[in-house]
């Protein structure tokens, strides 16, 4: 088979590469915008947001986010703070740098990673009580990425397990390039990809009765990726540090530079599919306004390149999880209970958000005293 994939390098590079466009984004193609509007309704589940909207949305969550960061970064022990700076940029950038390369915020050996994972998952686990009712009966572990596949890979991802076969999910960790690995975002994507986000999720998705089996595993972006972007802001809301489980400033950076991610995403997919961003504008974009490594900002731009739209959901699917959640506060003032909210959040299973806005609604009637 080697010959064979040989033969389709050569026809890559020499005939169909040349012949492509120069330009990445989905509006140069034909009936692209059509396409891409379509491609945006179908991740975020939400007809009513078309690209420009979604653009400024983007704009008004990382101005938001970045103050946030700022007022965290006041908060922490660096020297920086006090110096006079030219301008708050300067001082962002200057800080991000900081993060991005001094070594206190990074390990040195593979296993130290790897356990400093497994002590964070043991972390939450008994604070999971505190927010929900309900927790799923399938287990799920920690396990290192492959080697062959880690250099292309993610820094983690979840990996579903089976409650038919007793197979538990695992949180899978990316070990190598460890200096692109952070300590600051490791509570917020262990939030993320293990719980309360992507296993409590989906594992609790498959424990539900009388329900067709398509229905147990289908999955729409906005709500399975909007309810793991919540779970990493509800570390806020578990431990007892004035940070939650997020035990500084610095790891409470990192949620925010997790979450800046998330809104920057928003930005440059529109950027670039509906608005004629190149590359490398969004690149610098990204660069300007988180902390992330350069590598992996590359990465993410050619991955939301190659899929348009899909990057929306995460933030979007977030923002109307937190509509509805303030919605049920506000409504039902005392009466709210947040473990029973979050209980009939995910008891249906994924679902396109306006039909979750539409049950949430309904949910909250009946809790009215």
């Amino acid at each position: 088979i080697i010959p064979v994939y040989q033969e389709l390098a050569v026809f890559l590079n020499n005939e169909y590469l040349p012949a492509c466009r120069e330009t990445v984004g989905a509006a140069q193609s034909v009936d692209g915008i059509e396409a891409y509007s379509a491609m945006i309704t179908s991740h975020t589940t939400l007809p009513e947001y078309d690209a420009n909207e979604v653009h400024q949305i983007g704009l008004d969550e990382v101005k938001r986010i970045k103050s946030e960061m700022m007022g965290v970064i006041a908060r922490s022990d660096w020297s920086g703070n006090d110096k006079s700076w030219a301008s708050s940029d300067a001082k962002f950038n200057a800080f991000t740098e900081y993060v991005r390369t001094d070594p206190r915020f990074y390990y040195d050996f593979p296993g130290d990673l790897l356990d400093a994972y497994k002590v964070i998952c043991k972390t939450i686990d008994p604070e999971l009580t505190k927010l929900f009712g309900t927790l799923p009966r399938l287990t799920y572990g920690v396990r290192p990425l492959p080697g062959l596949s880690a250099e292309s890979a993610p820094t983690a991802y979840y990996y579903p397990g089976s409650l038919n076969t007793g197979w538990p999910g695992y949180f899978v960790a990316n070990l190598t390039k460890l200096d692109q690995r952070p300590k600051t975002e490791m509570m917020a994507l262990t939030l993320h990809e293990a719980v309360p986000g992507h296993h409590l999720q989906i594992a609790l998705a498959q424990e539900i009765e009388n329900q067709h089996p398509i229905r147990k595993t289908m999955g729409f972006t906005g709500f399975v990726e909007g309810w793991a972007l919540y779970a990493e802001k509800l570390g806020l809301e578990m431990g007892e540090g004035a940070f939650g489980l997020y035990e500084d400033p610095y790891s409470d950076f990192g949620r925010l530079n997790m979450e800046m991610w998330r809104a920057m995403r928003l930005v440059v997919d529109t950027g670039m599919h509906s608005k004629g961003w190149s590359r490398e504008r969004a690149v610098e974009y990204m660069q300007k306004n988180s902390a992330l490594a350069l590598h992996n900002i590359e990465a993410e731009i050619d991955r939301y390149i190659g899929w348009p739209g899909q990057a929306t959901g995460y933030k979007m699917g977030e923002i109307e999880i937190l509509k509805i959640r303030r919605d049920a506060e506000s409504q039902l003032g005392d009466a709210f209970d947040l473990r029973a909210f979050h209980d009939e959040l995910l008891g249906d299973g994924a679902l396109p958000l306006p039909v979750l806005r539409e049950k949430m609604s309904r949910w909250i009637e009946t809790q009215r005293p």
